[in-house]
């Protein structure tokens, strides 16, 4: 193990400046940092978001809802940019205490509903709309065990294996090692489970597919952290085919392009506020690019 100047932690940890790609927008303390109301749109869903892995599971899931016919689960997307401190927002502080994207309003009812972490919108949606989870005792067990452990190892991915990987300053084998170990190792438990199965939950595609393939198919990809490479993922060949098979579903592929501000401009469709946004504001249509 590489050699390294040993860390003793204080008696009482104290906040100080850090440096980093997300130095600015991390602290100890939540709430507000500045007032700034959110707009609303015409539909009765309105989604503050980026089109981040978490991102994605919700505008994938409202995408699924309307190939459905689900007309109830039109939306507006308001893009939220987090690297400059959008989330902070009084507004968004509002709907999600939390200060992390997505965060949703459904404003179908009388008295608006506030909807904040990805497993808690994609229940609600399936919940409201009567899609995506199962009925049936065992079948819906199965799907909200996958959706939950999605829920506690992204942790481990994202702020674990992500952030030591590829973006700390420092890299530290100890940390990247630890994380990588556990990453691999979930893939291993995603690999043996569609060994047996379809999708996660069995021939059924659900909210479980939908909360855990903008993660780890990302990933499988080599499109996550750059760390595909690193982590032989060609070697969960059921993990590349069930990432395959989501990937080309049309809901999904409309679903990755909302409050999407990286990669291709056509692959980019920051705010979505109708269906034919899709054809007409991509930000390769749309001059000047904004």
């Amino acid at each position: 193990m590489s050699s390294s100047t040993e860390y003793t932690p204080p008696k009482v940890w104290v906040n100080k400046p850090m440096e980093g790609r997300f130095a600015a927008i991390n602290r100890p303390t939540a709430g507000a940092t500045h007032d700034k109301e959110l707009p609303i749109g015409k539909h009765p869903l309105q989604l503050y978001s980026l089109g981040t892995p978490n991102g994605v599971k919700v505008t994938v899931m409202l995408e699924e809802l309307l190939a459905l016919g689900h007309s109830g689960a039109e939306y507006d997307a308001w893009l939220i940019r987090i690297g400059e401190g959008q989330q902070f927002g009084s507004g968004f502080v509002a709907v999600n205490p939390n200060s992390k994207i997505p965060a949703m309003m459904d404003r179908s009812g009388p008295t608006p509903i506030r909807v904040f972490e990805t497993g808690a919108i994609l229940m609600y949606l399936a919940e409201k709309f009567g899609a995506f989870l199962p009925a049936e005792a065992a079948k819906r067990a199965e799907c909200l065990s996958w959706l939950f452990w999605q829920m506690g190892s992204a942790p481990y991915l994202g702020g674990g294996f992500g952030h030591f990987y590829a973006y700390a300053l420092t890299k530290i084998e100890y940390a990247i090692d630890r994380f990588a170990m556990e990453t691999k190792r979930q893939l291993d438990v995603l690999d043996r489970r569609l060994a047996e199965t379809e999708f996660l939950v069995g021939a059924d595609y659900t909210i479980a597919d939908m909360a855990v393939w903008p993660w780890y198919g990302a990933l499988a990809k080599g499109l996550l952290y750059g760390g595909g490479e690193f982590l032989s993922v060609q070697d969960y060949k059921n993990v590349q085919r069930w990432t395959d098979t989501i990937a080309a579903r049309p809901a999904v592929k409309r679903g990755r392009m909302v409050n999407r501000v990286q990669g291709e401009l056509s692959s980019q469709l920051h705010e979505r506020h109708d269906a034919s946004d899709f054809e007409t504001k991509t930000q390769d249509k749309l001059t000047p690019a904004t």
